[in-house]
């Protein structure tokens, strides 16, 4: 009689990145991982391009725990991938940021990380730099040949990274992860890899954000090769799907947008350029529920993803599963596990009431550099600094972000509520929702609003079609109309900036 057949073990989980990397340059080295423009990026390159760069971090004096800035731009993701990867090689900390950060947010991030070292892309150094950091950029520097064979694989526990909140109330702060924290759900099985329904995914995300982090170790571990749009424009981004056989496409509200108002949605639709995507996926703020729905209708054979996250909470993330019949809902999570809502004294609230939003990391939790915090970690839970509710049937509702919040009178208005009306309106392109001073009621709601195209609506017609949409205390005092709204790069409304064109004595962020 034969023994039984068990089925073979799994492959161990990487514990770190770059013994992801290597793996992936072992087992398919020629296949692509990242396509950004005209430049193409395959996993053995990656591993030998990261490794050169690597030793001569090394050589120029680089020690273990070093912090190393990283400054490119969305046309320099396959610089960017080797620069990252050399770093942790190298047993460095990445500081990774926008080419297009300004000179005062280039020094306040290098010398709030204490950055010994800079990389950046062949178009040279961002103004700003503190002295004493010394600028290096791959292929110009030399260095021992080759990789460099004494380089130790990095301790999982050990910082890997520091990425800067987006800093759209205030200063921007450090957010350290450790190399468990990064390669947390990596996986050395093939037949486990991420996005397997996919040939390529398409991004448009810019580096130093945590969107764009995301896509990096998705090139790293999903099945699928990673697109990297280095320009956006609509057009130009619905080409990318059918010329790269895109089967999931990842975007931010404000991308989705535009895309929306597009004329070329309609031809890439009604070609069939867009029936090969099964997922796509929104990040980094909220989705209104009229561009939701809009998406739905566009990707017809897509599933709508809202993934709920943020910087400091990763690799904890919540992923919502958007339903055209419940559009007041980003979605169903497709776990509560990890999702908590809490009154104010931290204890669990029944379903159906609102609290504050928690989640609960699987790996290492990440924390601000140089403090502890802990309104914000409590274990390996992370207070995400938004209001909402699960109901009874399991879906998630945003209520809005506590900080943004209107207290009118004895009333608590929504801005997102506010936002969702304002955007139902076909003559609206983008909205916003912003609390200003009011002399009696404390504070009242403040709309500004994008035209879709030449005309608009009045702002009378507004009022009157926001009034079977929102209760009076709800209603917008004021409407301004505006050609754009002011949003960073990962595609966040600055609604600082719109209170600083009403008041100008409002406080402006630090850099």
């Amino acid at each position: 009689m034969s023994a039984p057949r068990t089925a073979p073990a799994a492959p161990p989980a990487p514990a770190t990145l770059p013994a992801l990397l290597a793996h992936r340059a072992a087992a398919h080295g020629e296949r692509t991982a990242i396509v950004n423009g005209e430049r193409r990026l395959v996993f053995a390159d990656w591993q030998r391009r990261s490794g050169t760069l690597a030793a001569v971090l090394r050589a120029a004096g680089l020690a273990t725990g070093d912090r190393v800035g990283l400054c490119y731009g969305t046309g320099g993701w396959t610089e960017f991938a080797v620069a990252f990867l050399a770093v942790l090689r190298a047993g460095g900390v990445a500081v990774p940021f926008s080419d297009r950060t300004p000179p005062a947010g280039v020094g306040h991030l290098l010398a709030d990380s204490g950055a010994r070292f800079l990389l950046h892309g062949p178009a040279g150094a961002p103004a700003g730099v503190p002295a004493g950091v010394r600028t290096l950029t791959e292929g110009t520097d030399s260095g021992p040949d080759g990789p460099d064979p004494d380089l130790p694989d990095p301790e999982p526990s050990t910082p890997a990274q520091i990425l800067y909140t987006s800093g759209t109330t205030g200063t921007p702060k450090g957010v350290t992860a450790s190399h468990a924290n990064l390669a947390h759900g990596c996986t050395l099985d093939e037949r486990r890899r991420p996005l397997r329904h996919s040939a390529a995914f398409l991004h448009t995300f810019p580096v130093g954000t945590n969107a764009g982090q995301t896509m990096l170790v998705n090139a790293l571990n999903a099945h699928a090769r990673c697109v990297a749009a280095p320009q956006f424009t609509p057009a130009r981004f619905l080409r990318l799907i059918p010329e790269h056989e895109v089967g999931s496409v990842f975007l931010v509200p404000a991308t989705a947008i535009e895309i929306l108002a597009s004329p070329a949605l309609a031809a890439a639709a009604g070609s069939g350029a867009l029936d090969g995507v099964r997922l796509v996926g929104s990040t980094a703020a909220a989705l209104p529920q009229p561009v939701a729905l809009g998406l739905s209708r566009a990707f017809a054979k897509a599933q709508i993803v809202n993934y709920y996250t943020s910087t400091e909470a990763a690799p904890a993330q919540v992923t919502l599963l958007f339903d055209p019949a419940r559009p007041q809902s980003p979605g169903r999570p497709a776990s509560l596990a990890d999702l908590r809502v809490t009154d104010g004294a931290g204890r669990p609230v029944p379903p159906g009431e609102a609290g504050e939003l928690w989640l609960r990391s699987p790996s290492a939790p990440r924390g601000y550099l140089g403090e502890r915090d802990e309104e914000t970690f409590r274990g390996r839970w992370t207070r995400m600094g938004d209001l909402g509710r699960v109901d009874e049937d399991g879906f998630l509702h945003l209520l809005d972000r506590e900080r943004d919040v209107v207290k009118s009178g004895a009333h608590k208005v929504s801005t997102l509520q506010v936002e969702d009306a304002l955007h139902a309106h076909p003559l609206v392109a983008d909205a916003a929702a912003v609390g200003v001073p009011h002399p009696v009621l404390g504070s009242v709601v403040a709309a500004f609003v994008v035209p879709a195209g030449a005309g608009g609506p009045t702002p009378a017609a507004l009022r009157t079609f926001l009034l079977d949409r929102l209760a009076v205390h709800e209603l917008p005092a004021t409407v301004h109309f505006r050609d754009a709204l002011p949003r960073n790069e990962a595609g966040k409304v600055l609604k600082r900036e719109l209170r600083r064109t009403l008041d100008p004595d409002t406080p402006e962020a630090a850099p």
